[in-house]
């Protein structure tokens, strides 16, 4: 079902390589070449929140685009029935697999795992694989899958600072279309959190409150749509 859905939908517009801040040097060009199939597997780690899922979405999306299948399977939906799952997904040119923690001393999990990596590779396919930790420190119990993961090429991501936050928000906000002062984004920073899921999801409401209001997203608008008082 989810193959017949547009691109648009499966993989949102605001979630592609162009959109993602602050990659290490030469990783957009590692995931870029994955999504084409001239690259090495590849595995990506940080802490929630760095951009693990933005990236395999985008890698998804742009393998599609190149006209190679794709599918991404957060892990964490699979756990206890991966086998299963994983069978689904022979012979697509790219699969994401987001949050192998889920399935971290699971055995049947990592077992089937272990069978899906070693088919895919057989079969020239491209896995990208996405956790909070490196393949050395996460709590798997199989020492064969935590081999084969640390044989891929890794990206390890780091939280953004507020300079990087800053210019997540001025992408997004310039890719809707939205009209948001430099001073209300300083604003929302201090103001909002720092989450950056929290932050775009913040974004989302404000982008519908300006579209009703007709006005454009300033201190005075944020303080009134969010209902904060003070400077």
């Amino acid at each position: 079902m989810s193959r017949q859905l547009p691109l648009a939908l499966r993989y949102p517009p605001d979630q592609r390589f162009e959109t993602f801040v602050g990659a290490p040097s030469g990783a957009l060009e590692q995931l870029q070449a994955l999504a084409a199939g001239s690259g090495g597997w590849l595995y990506v780690d940080g802490a929630p929140g760095t951009g693990k899922t933005h990236l395999a979405l985008a890698a998804c999306a742009a393998a599609e685009t190149s006209g190679r299948g794709a599918a991404y399977l957060p892990l964490a939906t699979a756990a206890g029935r991966l086998n299963e799952a994983l069978d689904a997904l022979d012979g697509l040119g790219l699969v994401a697999l987001d949050g192998l923690e889920a399935i971290a001393g699971r055995r049947d999990d990592e077992l089937a795992l272990f069978d899906f990596h070693n088919r895919a590779r057989a079969a020239g396919g491209g896995v990208l694989y996405a956790a909070t930790a490196a393949p050395a420190t996460l709590p798997l119990g199989l020492p064969d899958l935590r081999s084969r993961l640390a044989q891929c090429a890794r990206i390890a991501l780091q939280p953004l600072d507020d300079t990087g936050r800053a210019e997540v928000l001025r992408l997004r906000a310039r890719r809707r279309g939205l009209q948001f002062d430099e001073a209300a984004i300083m604003w929302l920073l201090r103001h909002a959190g720092r989450d950056l899921a929290g932050l775009t999801a913040r974004l989302d409401a404000l982008d519908r409150a300006s579209l009703v209001a007709q006005r454009r997203v300033t201190v005075p608008f944020l303080r009134e749509v969010l209902g904060v008082a003070g400077a």
